[in-house]
């Protein structure tokens, strides 16, 4: 598991992979990762946008943004916690991801961005 915390927003992320399967002649490696978001500030936040930076050992790269996180923006009080749950596809059986989250203050009404640390994919078989 990694983690990081960045004003006062601390991320968790857990990855599992789960298979593989060809797609259009194409081999694909398919990854799961749970993300726990929780507000250890005093002030209630919410979730608004996500930025995702996703590479694989082939140096391919995809960037992805959207809002919320599956469809949700969650509002995050003081203590609380919001945990998720989604996946990618590689091309390779190792990668990485890293990005943000925008989130806003309530009470300041300011938008702040969250980093989501570096966290590694790989394929159990792929490793020596």
């Amino acid at each position: 598991m990694v983690q990081q915390v960045t004003k006062g927003i601390k991320i968790s992320v857990e990855t599992t992979f789960e298979g593989s399967f060809y797609r259009n002649y194409k081999i694909q490696y398919a990854f799961g990762y749970k993300i726990t978001i929780e507000n250890q500030g005093k002030d209630s936040v919410q979730l608004q946008s996500r930025h995702w930076e996703i590479l694989d050992a082939l140096n391919n790269e995809e960037i992805v943004d959207g809002e919320g996180v599956i469809g949700k923006k969650p509002v995050l009080k003081p203590g609380e916690s919001h945990t998720y749950t989604s996946g990618c596809l590689l091309t390779s059986p190792f990668g990485a991801m890293q990005g943000y989250y925008t989130m806003v203050n309530f009470t300041t009404t300011k938008k702040f961005q969250v980093n989501i640390p570096t966290f590694k994919l790989s394929a159990p078989f792929a490793i020596n």
